[in-house]
């Protein structure tokens, strides 16, 4: 990998990982904090929003911290398409494409490079190439949508009830 390549994946890294960082302590402490943020996930129809407001929390912070020191890169891309799928796919969608009108141009774009992240591999600065338990390519990629598949499935599955007309 040229030096080039390895200070790209990590910018690409840091730039992910800090804004879910924020974007996971903002549903923590900004605005309304956990109570606004558990009314938000009811106006979206997901049942028990206080968990799913802790969740959040957790999955953003964490896949966030995972990403800057380059650590289980597969699973915390993972985290962030998961996420996102939700976010697009439950508050997102129906607004269409442009963030401006409050679409999914934005968690789109996070999504796809969170995915290309996991196929890219997180290069040479990163805990897991230190470790030597970096997976790139198909399998990075496959791991990553694989388990963000999986993921969102399970969530909308146990906890996503839309109203009746939705």
């Amino acid at each position: 990998m040229s030096e080039a390549d390895a200070v790209a994946l990590l910018a690409v890294r840091l730039a992910l990982g800090t804004v879910m960082i924020v974007h996971g302590l903002n549903h923590w402490r900004g605005g309304g904090g956990i109570d606004g943020t558990a009314n938000w996930f009811r106006g979206l129809d997901l049942r028990r929003p206080r968990l799913q407001a802790w969740l959040s929390v957790l999955t953003e912070t964490g896949a966030g911290t995972l990403l800057l020191i380059g650590l289980f890169t597969p699973l915390a891309c993972a985290a962030v398409v998961s996420v996102m799928l939700v976010a697009g796919l439950l508050a997102h969608r129906r607004n269409g494409f442009f963030v401006f009108k409050d679409g999914y141009e934005y968690v789109l774009v996070l999504a796809v490079l969170a995915l290309a992240l996991s196929a890219w591999g997180p290069g040479d600065y990163a805990l897991d190439t230190a470790a030597g338990i970096e997976v790139t390519g198909w399998a990075g990629a496959g791991t990553a949508g694989g388990v963000a598949a999986a993921a969102t499935a399970g969530l909308l599955a146990v906890f996503w009830r839309p109203r009746r007309g939705s």
